[in-house]
């Protein structure tokens, strides 16, 4: 095994641990004292948990199982493996993290604002976790394959079955819960689904920072940022519509910490340049990611997570 190998290993064994670790503390301190029943294994374990007793994560593993056991005669074992990882993981920080608290959290929940910050810091760590989890080619299961096996065997997509899925549990949240509840696992689901989408495509990639520059010296102002931040740029021709001048604006993609450089050589160049500066979500080629990297990296992925026909 190559050392480049062994680095990735052991980093995609430091996000499914991590990202679990940050889920199942989601759930055994925010979700499951709050009575927010999110969808997913969790919102049905949640359920049980205040009507029996039961342990969170005890619950979260025997309803997993089953659907592993389906999921995996129907899609193959590889897809079963990487899920039961991910699930087990979960269920043993949920567990352990609830037996240290005794699923009491640390809020008193004494009024609605404590479940709603239950309801939003739930969903953050939640969606979170489970995207460090997504980073790392594996997931957590649970519900996700049953919306799968929906998918597979009838005219359902697997978003709309996916719905279906995480809005039957809200459904039995309200009934046991109360509609207010329900509408607090709303929040939670919508920030969790917002922060997995957000590290999943975020995680790991190179930000940077695009700025637009209009100078009369962009030849200089170009020039030192090849010579000192070793970056190329663009120049775009343009007219003012304030003067009718023509006028030429260069634009320059450069990493997060040389923004600060760059402002210095357009105002030492330039102390009247005019300068706007964006997040840039993803920089490929010369410079930043390699696009072929990229490429090699989307398509590993999609053969981990397709599952076998």
């Amino acid at each position: 095994m190559t050392d480049t190998n062994h680095k990735r290993l052991v980093l995609e064994a430091l996000y499914l641990v991590g990202g679990t670790a940050l889920a199942g503390f989601a759930v055994a301190v925010f979700i499951t004292p709050a009575k927010i029943a999110s969808g997913g294994v969790n919102g049905v374990a949640t359920i049980i948990y205040h009507l029996t007793g039961w342990d969170t994560g005890f619950v979260m593993l025997c309803i997993s199982v089953p659907l592993f056991l389906v999921g995996m005669s129907i899609f193959g074992k590889t897809y079963g493996l990487r899920s039961l990882a991910g699930t087990l993981f979960l269920s043993l920080w949920v567990s352990l993290f609830g037996q240290l608290t005794d699923y009491n959290g640390f809020l008193p929940y004494i009024d609605r604002m404590d479940t709603l910050l239950s309801a939003i810091f739930g969903g953050v760590l939640l969606g979170s976790g489970i995207g460090i989890v997504m980073r790392s080619g594996s997931n957590t299961g649970g519900t996700d394959i049953l919306a799968q096996i929906l998918s597979r065997f009838t005219p359902l997509p697997l978003g709309t079955a996916l719905f279906l899925c995480d809005a039957s549990v809200i459904v039995l949240g309200a009934v046991v819960f109360g509609l207010e509840r329900a509408l607090f696992a709303v929040i939670t689901l919508y920030l969790s689904g917002q922060m997995v989408n957000f590290v999943v495509m975020n995680l790991g990639t190179k930000y940077a920072k695009t700025a637009y520059i209009v100078s009369e010296h962009h030849e200089a102002i170009g020039k030192r940022i090849i010579t000192e931040l070793h970056h190329g740029g663009t120049l775009i021709s343009g007219v003012g519509i304030f003067t009718g001048r023509e006028r030429t604006m260069l634009l320059a993609v450069v990493h997060n910490q040389q923004i600060n450089h760059l402002t210095q050589i357009v105002h030492q160049e330039d102390p009247k340049a005019f300068m706007f500066v964006h997040e840039t979500y993803q920089a490929l080629g010369e410079g930043f990611v390699p696009m072929q990297k990229l490429i090699k990296l989307e398509e590993k992925r999609s053969k981990q997570n397709r599952p076998n026909r």
